[in-house]
């Protein structure tokens, strides 16, 4: 596959001002998933992580939080910590500035009017992934004076990815991950077919290994 599913160390060192990985001696890895909450998937996604006492984080659209916010509180509930994927799933290249930063203000917003007991746990305004991983230095720039923390990846899974096949996700992962790796799924309807495939596999295969999924924070 030609792919780009490890992130190159020179990315990484040109935009140090991101989060790649987060390096650890005590074995972790921190399973993150992108778009919902979605009824289809993120319920199961809550319940394959309960089954191996997994923490992960949750990166989050405004929108799915406005439609579903029972599922967002289950998240917080579950004690797994979540961040802001912007209100309308922007894509920054794309995107004015200014409007960048207020779809991404609102998006943390109805984090923290939908979830219950939010301002105990992670309140939705540290932690940002920027849609399709892609961001203006303006935008960067301005969400980090704000108190954003921006989080990318180490591993990429390409569930999303309609081309890829669930043997080839579930590749992408064990073939890369790492202690200290950022690994990226969806919780998405674009995504299940892979994911359901591919989470349960990886879990397995973690905890066989000795790594701990731990959340961001």
């Amino acid at each position: 596959m030609s792919f780009w599913v490890k992130t190159n160390f020179v990315v990484k060192r040109i935009f140090s001002n991101y989060v790649w990985d987060i390096p650890n001696h005590e074995n972790k890895v921190y399973l993150t998933f992108d778009d919902g909450p979605t009824p289809e998937i993120s319920e199961w996604v809550l319940d394959q992580l309960k089954q191996y006492k997994a923490k992960a984080t949750f990166f989050c659209i405004g929108n799915n939080i406005e439609k579903h916010p029972e599922i967002f509180q289950k998240i917080i509930n579950d004690n797994h910590a979540f961040g802001n994927h912007t209100f309308n799933h922007l894509k920054g290249w794309k995107t004015d500035t200014d409007e960048y930063i207020e779809n991404t203000r609102k998006c943390s917003l109805f984090m923290r009017d939908k979830g219950k007991g939010i301002r105990d746990k992670n309140d939705g305004r540290e932690l940002f992934r920027p849609p399709y991983g892609k961001i203006k230095p303006s935008q960067s720039r301005i969400l980090q004076k704000l108190g954003y923390k921006i989080i990318m990846w180490d591993v990429l899974s390409y569930d999303f990815d309609k081309t890829v096949t669930p043997e080839e996700c579930l590749h992408n992962v064990l073939k890369n991950v790492a202690s200290g790796s950022i690994i990226v799924f969806h919780d998405s309807v674009k995504a299940e077919q892979n994911l359901r495939y591919v989470l349960p596999k990886t879990l397995e295969f973690l905890n066989e290994k000795g790594f701990v999924c731990d959340k961001i924070d």
